[in-house]
Order: C-alpha cells, then structure tokens, then sequence
C-alpha cells in the first residue's frame, strides 16, 4: 500500500448487525470503517468523501436491501458507484443462495466477492489484496500506452491496445512479483494459457519450469500418481520411481488449466498443497515439500460450480485470491486487425506462404464477425483461409475471394464449441 493514512472502507448493509461485525474486524485490521444502510446514504457518503479530499478507498457492498429482493438494487448500486467513482474497487458480500448475483456483478466490475456466513481470515486477506492490487495499478492502467506496460514486462504474444486488455496487462505486472495463487477466467479461445505463461515469464520463477496439466484430462484413478508421483512398487506397473507434476515445477509455476473440471474427489487432494505446502507421492511413507505457485484457468464459472455443490468452496477462495478476467473478442474489437495482421504474418511464416497482406475490406469483415470461439477460432479462419487463397492480398470484398471465405468460416463453424483455451 502507498497510502500514508488508513485506507477507508465504506460498509453498505442495511443489516445493522452486520455493518458494526464488519466495521470491527476492518478496525482490528487497521482500516477506517464507514457505514451506510441504503444504496442513497452509501452514495452520499462516497461523494462528501471525496469533496473532502479524503475519499473512501473499498466498498464492502451487500446485494440485497430489502427482504423482498431480487438483487436488482445491488447491481443498481454497484451500476453507479462505477460510474461516479470508476478506479473504487467493490467486493460484493451474497449468500450462495443468491451466487448469481455475485457473478452477474463481477462481469458488471466488481472487484471480487464474498459470501454471508463469511470466514474473518479469508474476508481480511481479500481485502488486502484487493486494496494493494488496486493501489498499484490504479485506475489509469485502462489509459497506459501499450508501450509503457511493455517496457517494464515481457508480454510476448499477447496482441492488443483495448483498455480492457491493458489493464489486464498491467494486473499481470503487478501479481507476478508475488507468489499468491492467481484465477484466470475466460470464454473459450481468449488466451487464458498466454496469460499463465506471462505471469510465469514476468516473476522471480521465470528460471525455473512452468508446468502445465489439463485437469479435465486426468482420470481420477491417476490423480495422485500423475500430479504427486508415486515410488517404486506403490502398484504393480510402479517399476521405478516417477516425479509427479508438483515435483517437475519444482521453484517454478503448476498451471492448471481446466480446474472446473477437476473430480471433487481430487479437489480435497489438490487442497492440501495449496494449504501446507506438502503432497505425498503414491506408496511414499512420508510427505515432501512443494515450493511452487499455482495459476489456474476456466471457462466456467467456480463460484456457480461451489454453489452447486460440485466444486468445493474452500479450495475456491484457495485458488482466486487474484482474480484475472480476460474480456472476450467481441468487447474488444479495436484488437481484431492487430490480432489478424499478427496472425497472418506468423501463419504465413510457418508455411512459408511469402509475404500476404489483409485489405481493408478484409479487416472490416473480419471486425464486424461475433467470433464466439475469440481469438482462437480467428486464427483458424484465417489460417484456414490463407491456405485457400494464396493471391497475395486475402479480400472478402471480392466474390471470387468472398465465396472461399464462407466456405472456410462453414468449415471452422462447429469448431469453436469443442475448443478449450
């Protein structure tokens, strides 16, 4: 934090209960609480604050004010608070019950959340994070040239300018000095590997491996062996000794794509290496310590998967102390001729196709798609495409032109919904 003053936390619950609990546990933590019980007090408060020169810093904000609710009023509030202060950071506080709404207001841009019972420990450390996150990155990372960001981290092979993805650029710079374990969400096809690997590449582990596995690939009578190892004789093919994947990242970073397909059988197995630190391989008579950090990645949403009993809820808050939402294609489409230049280039490289420039009949056509398979589905079209047309200038204006770019997007149409990022 560089606040030379108590950060101020601004307490929204029309719970009286629940605003002096909470505003104890902010004040033992050393933060200055403030409390509001409705949606126009809150933000009447956040304005004085402000014209004060001594504005609130996080808002712990309920979604429901009425016992008769639909949550309407939470996303109202959120809505505005957005709008009148937009680098506040909100964590929004829900029952599972009501878990949608949570994920309905962190699509909405909400920091993070968290549920009713809560947990005092897990509650103090995502307000940390949340305030030292924020206060590094500020809300002017949405505004900093690309340029900028690049000079300070390596971010190869991620393609963009939107101030969607620079603020998530400038998110990967500052959580990957550190060693807390980082939640990549996203669609299909928007890039969640690259963003692991420019997490792995910017941190004091780049020298060491960083190890993938897709959990929804593992089948849970292999869990332990693949992940923890296992020793000479653990079962009857166990001829020799064998590193697990935990072991192989050794110093270095465990990504684990698809952790929403993870088995809830392997998810208590998982937890304990994030917990203490320790695993045992298959057959071992005793534990060994594991020095790594984790990152994992999904298209789903966990916190809907905890909710319905399929993911559990303790390794959940394990796994997204930071959270990194990759916007899809479609709300960024400033990126598209960037992203389709830089594809056809090293498309046409690995082919050895020569030089093939896009038209700007091609990028307008290729900017106006919906492409819901994201970036990976453009790159298939494209790829797919060059090898159809190989006239030196790809232009679906042109009918000749036109017709093989129908026929090679029909061919990748299926696609899109069996991919994963």
């Amino acid at each position: 934090m560089h606040l030379t003053r108590p950060p101020r936390i601004l307490v929204v619950d029309d719970d009286g209960a629940v605003q002096v609990s909470l505003a104890l546990l902010l004040k033992q933590s050393g933060y200055e609480p403030l409390r509001a019980a409705s949606a126009p007090e809150a933000l009447a408060l956040l304005a004085r604050a402000r014209d004060e020169r001594h504005p609130v810093d996080l808002v712990l904000q309920d979604m429901n004010f009425s016992l008769q609710t639909s949550g309407e009023e939470g996303l109202a509030l959120l809505a505005q608070v957005r709008e009148r202060h937009p680098g506040l950071p909100v964590l929004l506080m829900t029952a599972w019950g009501s878990i949608g709404l949570a994920v309905a207001g962190i699509k909405a841009g909400a920091a993070n959340f968290f549920t009713k019972p809560r947990d005092n420990a897990q509650l103090a450390e995502l307000v940390r994070a949340t305030l030292e996150l924020n206060s590094s990155i500020g809300d002017a990372a949405g505004r900093q040239p690309r340029r900028d960001l690049d000079a300070g981290f390596d971010f190869g092979g991620i393609v963009g300018e939107h101030p969607k993805l620079l603020r998530v650029l400038a998110t990967i710079g500052q959580v990957a000095r550190t060693r807390a374990p980082v939640l990549i969400l996203g669609e299909s096809g928007t890039g969640k590997e690259l963003v692991a690997d420019a997490i792995h590449r910017n941190s004091p582990r780049a020298a060491q491996p960083i190890v993938k596995i897709n959990m929804g690939a593992i089948t849970p009578t292999l869990f332990e062996s693949e992940m923890f190892g296992h020793v000479r004789g653990a079962f009857t093919d166990a001829r020799s000794d064998r590193k697990g994947h935990v072991a192989s990242a050794e110093g270095g970073t465990l990504f684990l794509d698809e952790i929403g397909e993870l088995g809830r059988g392997d998810q208590v197995k998982l937890l304990r290496v994030l917990q203490d630190g320790r695993y045992q391989p298959v057959g071992a008579s005793r534990s060994e310590q594991a020095d790594v950090r984790v990152v994992s990645a999904t298209n789903r949403e966990l916190a809907e998967l905890v909710a319905t009993g399929e993911f559990r809820e303790d390794l959940f808050y394990r796994l997204n102390l930071i959270t990194i939402r990759l916007p899809p294609l479609r709300e960024r489409r400033s990126d598209i001729p960037l992203l389709a230049r830089h594809i056809v280039a090293t498309v046409a490289s690995g082919y050895g196709l020569g030089e093939i420039t896009l038209t700007s009949g091609a990028l307008e056509w290729l900017s106006s798609q919906p492409w819901p398979g994201n970036i990976r589905q453009l790159k298939q079209t494209l790829e797919r495409t060059m090898l159809l047309v190989r006239q030196g200038a790809a232009d679906p204006g042109r009918p000749g032109c036109r017709r093989r770019f129908r026929r090679c997007r029909r061919a990748v149409q299926p696609a899109p919904w069996a991919w994963t990022a």
